[in-house]
């Protein structure tokens, strides 16, 4: 796909998500960026403007990668959007299997102790 407008990504993520739902897995990255270059970056330090930051976000499933910039003003309703998003498609995640330290432990006291020999 490559890079799209904050909705456009969002609705991109939510296909993604919906076709690894069963099986496979989806990888998103937060950067910040300045969305230019170094050469441009050191042109402006000396001219003395301040930069502007903006929020470079990926995603990938490994086969197809997708991102987005967002900016200041956008991010809240941004990160309301994609919270929102998560939680719809957290259901397909596994619990944890949990090792059972109480039966350890019962088994071992249940179990008489031999005195030591010298």
């Amino acid at each position: 796909m490559g890079f799209l407008q904050p909705d456009p990504f969002l609705n991109e993520l939510t296909s993604m998500f919906e076709q690894n739902r069963e099986k496979g897995s989806v990888w998103v990255t937060f950067k910040r960026s300045s969305m230019k270059s170094n050469v441009q970056r050191k042109k402006l330090t000396t001219v003395g403007e301040s930069t502007e930051y903006r929020c470079l976000i990926r995603a990938t499933d490994g086969k197809q990668k997708i991102s987005t910039t967002v900016g200041a003003k956008d991010h809240q309703r941004f990160q309301a959007s994609y919270a929102t998003l998560l939680k719809a498609h957290m259901a397909a995640l596994k619990k944890r299997e949990r090792k059972e330290k109480k039966k350890a432990a019962e088994v071992d006291k249940k179990a008489p102790k031999k005195p030591k020999t010298v």
